[in-house]
């Protein structure tokens, strides 16, 4: 009888830390140690989210769902995100620096390239 006893409190606590575990975990930052993606990734993820939110937003404007006080704060807020994220993937492409001679020389040889295409086909004719 005391072995039941002892089981049915080894499963019940088990129980109860599951339950706690369940309960207590969004609480605590998980993403931190989950994040593999790169940067680049989650500003172009966040930048789609923003503006489906900013077309639900407007839509449940239009239903009048949402006074135009809310709806004008929200709008823009949320446009302020999208363009700090807009200037933050314009600054890396603008920081990519390209190699001006390197990019002289392949379009030097894909004019060369085109004319004597073009000269082989004027004199197959």
């Amino acid at each position: 009888m005391q072995e039941i006893s002892i089981i049915s409190m080894i499963f019940t606590a088990a129980l109860v830390l599951v339950c706690l575990f369940l309960v207590l975990a969004p609480i605590f930052s998980w993403n931190s140690y989950l994040s593999f993606a790169n940067k680049g990734q989650d500003s172009a993820t966040n930048k789609e989210v923003l503006l489906s939110t900013l077309n639900e937003l407007e839509f449940e404007y239009k239903m009048d769902k949402i006074s135009h006080v809310d709806y004008k704060n929200l709008k823009k807020q949320y446009e302020s995100q999208v363009v700090s994220i807009m200037k933050e993937e314009e600054e890396q492409i603008t920081s990519q620096t390209v190699d001006k001679d390197l990019m002289a020389e392949i379009e030097s040889e894909i004019e060369a390239t085109m004319k004597s295409h073009k000269n082989n086909k004027g004199g197959g004719k």
